[in-house]
């Protein structure tokens, strides 16, 4: 039987896999089940989760840990819904490994989807067959966040948008607000819905263009600023989701 809820094992590390057979005891093999008996060295009767990433987690423990990989007991199994608000980051490509770091900061503070913006000032662009290297490093490090949060629901992170893509996005969710540090109204004062979808636009190094900001407050988002202090395009997204967070999950 599965219950819903969310898992009560303090300390218990979280392995993710594709699909989450509905049998007694699972094998936890690959990448996950190297990690787990090379670095965690997880031995038999230790407590584990394990999930599918899209909310359904088992809680079980060791039976063996070998080449083969990680054999788990289950004990029972859990539905984790969907937390509410959803909160989407618009993150436009910042340099280097800065973006996956965005990506590991906004998924331990529960983004749930991450959109990668080329917006007109960002440094790095994904041409050709970047594009498809650089979503696989940011779904990696999205992956990465979560095991290590023990987050039971991976983070969407979708293919790179235009900022005419961005903009319909943006039209469509119940609260858009785009961090520019020239904006005069604090995001403190803004009324955050507890239901539906928050959408958070991150510029990138060079700034927002004011065609960017026009449109995007065209498509009904509120240019705010978190504080006076001006933050970096890796930690701004991550900074503004625990201000919500704040203000809405963990109230």
């Amino acid at each position: 039987m599965t219950e819903t809820g969310a898992p009560e094992l303090d300390g218990a590390p979280l392995f993710l896999l594709d699909e989450l057979p509905e049998s007694e005891e699972l094998l936890v093999d690959g990448a996950e089940g190297r990690h787990a008996v090379e670095v965690l060295r997880l031995e038999p009767g230790e407590n584990v989760l394990v999930g599918d990433g899209r909310g359904a987690v088992a809680e079980g423990a060791v039976l063996s840990a070998g080449h083969d990989g990680l054999r788990v007991a289950v004990h029972h199994r859990y539905e984790v819904p969907a937390p509410a608000p959803e909160f989407l980051l618009v993150q436009a490509l910042p340099k280097g490994d800065r973006g996956p770091l965005a990506v590991d900061l906004a998924t331990e503070l529960g983004v749930d989807r991450i959109v990668p913006w080329t917006a007109a000032r960002c440094v790095t662009r994904w041409r050709d067959d970047r594009v498809a290297k650089g979503v696989a490093k940011w779904r990696a490090a999205a992956r990465a966040a979560s095991k290590q949060s023990r987050r039971p629901r991976l983070p969407e992170v979708t293919e790179p948008m235009t900022t005419r893509e961005v903009c319909g996005l943006l039209a469509d969710v119940d609260l858009a607000l785009v961090l520019h540090e020239q904006a005069r109204r604090p995001m403190a004062e803004l009324t955050i819905p507890t239901s539906g979808t928050v959408a958070v636009v991150v510029g990138p190094e060079g700034g927002l263009t004011d065609g960017e900001v026009v449109a995007f407050r065209a498509a009904g988002a509120h240019a705010v600023r978190l504080g006076p202090e001006v933050l970096r395009t890796s930690t701004a997204g991550a900074a503004a989701l625990a201000a919500l967070s704040m203000r809405t999950r963990w109230a």
